[in-house]
């Protein structure tokens, strides 16, 4: 039973052994480009409004500078790379690309490289101040730089591992109600109908929050380098 269920997030489509299912990861490229050459409507001020918002707050993370307006673009861009493949999950018969590891391991993973590679490279003094934290006594220094380093290291699991799990929860939850269409009696269908619509409601605010909550923590990272 649980290899059955699990299998819901196996990649299923190949053509000449190449798996096909990732590609869908990249349709996002095919559809954003073409809404800028369009009359302005509904959905391109949301976009707008969105990304203002967005602008506006990784900036005052980031600090007031030149440098941090032109960072904001990377962050907003994480934003609605993630928010387009949780979304695109919640569709029937697409594959969720999210909720495997190798997909959000590889995003945190290589944003949290970025910014250890040029924080050590172009703030190596401020790398190791961030290590112990202002008035610390100096029988506690060196497990205070243990505990910060292990800290550090573990930080690319935890994002990717947070944005896993969530994903994989409600669509197994949605599953689970699925199967049971089969078993129970004809009244109760209804009711599990409307289970699953608000599991749904609940799966695209956690699609929304979880793709906030990535983008936001890989600023404040960003933040602690410079």
């Amino acid at each position: 039973m649980m290899t059955n269920l699990f299998s819901i997030f196996d990649p299923s489509t190949n053509i000449f052994n190449l798996p096909l299912n990732w590609l869908s990861t990249m349709l996002g490229l095919l559809f954003i480009p073409f809404s800028f050459w369009l009359i302005p409507n509904r959905h391109q001020m949301l976009w707008n409004f969105i990304s203002i918002k967005l602008h506006n707050e990784f900036k005052i993370l980031l600090g007031n500078n030149n440098k941090s307006i032109g960072s904001t673009f990377i962050f907003i861009s994480l934003f609605f790379f993630i928010l387009f493949n949780n979304f695109l999950g919640l569709f029937p018969y697409i594959f969720t690309s999210t909720s495997h590891l190798n997909m959000s391991l590889s995003i945190s993973l290589t944003f949290w490289l970025s910014f250890m590679f040029y924080g050590w490279i172009n703030n190596t003094k401020h790398m190791f101040i961030h290590m112990i934290p202002q008035g610390t006594p100096s029988v506690l220094m060196p497990f205070m730089v243990m505990i910060e380093t292990i800290s550090n290291i573990i930080r690319p699991g935890t994002l990717a591992i947070r944005l896993t799990a969530n994903m994989i929860t409600g669509h197994l939850l949605i599953t689970l109600l699925s199967s049971m269409g089969n078993s129970i009696n004809f009244y109760l269908i209804s009711f599990l109908i409307f289970m699953q619509i608000l599991l749904l409601i609940l799966e695209s605010m956690v699609a929304i929050i979880q793709s906030y909550v990535i983008s936001i923590l890989s600023t404040l990272y960003s933040s602690e380098v410079n």
